[in-house]
């Protein structure tokens, strides 16, 4: 059965040329061995340097610790900062992992829901969850599923409640490079030495240089956070993989062209799949994304419409709707924490994306 897939959570793209050179390299000179448990000396220099010449944080190498992925760079910041009974405040819709990493770690999830403010966090809404046990703000930007990107104001906001009210921010940046139109990404932790304190940094490899199976992500903070998150991943994972470090080092290193090259046809796709879906009846794009490559459409007036049967109800439902009788794809927003929603991932070329869009439309107009 040919099924048209937009559940995609990675970029479609080859890994950048730089990065598969320095991968190479890696094998053939032998570099397969452990590593320190935070990385390769080098590899958290250009790490240091890049957070430096591209979000304007200040820090050293020693602040920073090289992971398995930006999820367990995440994890391994929530393990070591949460107790049992802390809150976790975190924007509802979010990414699925979030509230179940905070449930790991003995901590108490506090889904802040942002639709009535355009799925946007703001210092209000967080000010009016904060409790006593208020440990963690998680903050993601740009934002999976929905696609906002926090703005300087948003932000500053931000940083004073958290700052007056001594949170912890985790800020997870790994769409930082896929932003479009007039957005602007801007990293919480530059925006002064108050809230650089308090917040970790997490980014990685995966999005901006098509690495996801490289599995490359890092966190920047406090040298005492830093030290112990390296200590939980000592016991969990040692160090990332050798290859996988050389091949990031070099990705850091090398031309930046194919990164602008892939956002700008994550671009066009984004605007083709905006204007499909826009069109068509019963669904509403409720925030236009401004970063990342996924569409978070409201799909819940349709519900009403689909033939019952045996079909679950809601936003899964719907997408086995769309899989049975459109063979497309989608994920169910239940997961993200809106049932009313469907998550759609334009990271597939723009042919796929068409054809997809026809499809849709045919099932949707047809009820």
């Amino acid at each position: 059965m040919d099924v048209v897939n937009l559940t995609a959570g990675e970029p479609d793209f080859d890994t950048m040329p730089a990065a598969r050179s320095g991968g190479l390299e890696a094998i053939e000179a032998g570099f397969t061995r452990y590593t320190p448990v935070a990385g390769i000396p080098e590899l958290r220099a250009a790490i240091a340097e890049k957070l430096l010449r591209d979000n304007g944080i200040s820090c050293e190498p020693e602040q920073i610790v090289v992971s398995n992925g930006a999820k367990q760079s995440i994890y391994n910041a929530l393990m070591v900062l949460v107790d049992p009974g802390d809150e976790v405040i975190m924007p509802s819709p979010c990414w699925v992992s979030y509230p179940e990493i905070v449930s790991l770690a003995g901590g108490v999830p506090v889904l802040v829901d942002t639709s009535s403010n355009g799925y946007r966090l703001s210092a209000e809404a967080v000010a009016a969850a904060v409790t006593s046990r208020t440990k963690v703000v998680m903050l993601n930007s740009p934002s999976n599923p929905v696609g906002t990107v926090a703005t300087d104001a948003e932000l500053r906001e931000l940083v004073a409640l958290c700052v007056a009210r001594d949170l912890y921010v985790i800020s997870d940046e790994i769409y930082e490079k896929l932003v479009y139109g007039s957005a602007e990404f801007v990293s919480i932790a530059s925006l002064g030495e108050e809230i650089q304190r308090l917040t970790i940094t997490v980014n990685g490899f995966s999005k901006a240089y098509a690495m996801t199976g490289w599995r490359m992500g890092y966190a920047a903070a406090e040298p005492q956070i830093v030290a112990a998150m390296t200590n939980l991943q000592s016991q969990c994972t040692s160090g990332a993989s050798s290859i996988s470090q050389r091949a990031a080092l070099a990705a850091l290193n090398g031309d930046q062209a194919p990164l602008e090259s892939m956002r700008q046809q994550f671009d066009r796709r984004r605007q083709l799949v905006l204007q499909r879906l826009s069109a068509m009846p019963g669904v509403v794009i409720e925030a236009v994304p401004e970063g990342a490559f996924y569409i978070f459409p409201r799909v819940s007036d349709i519900y009403g419409r689909m033939a019952s049967g045996n079909r679950s109800s809601g936003s899964v439902g719907f997408a086995d709707f769309l899989l049975e009788a459109a063979r497309v794809a989608v994920v169910p927003g239940l997961p993200f924490g809106s049932d009313d929603h469907i998550r759609v991932s334009y990271a597939s070329s723009l042919e796929r994306l068409a054809e997809g869009m026809n499809r849709i439309e045919s099932v949707v107009r047809s009820l």
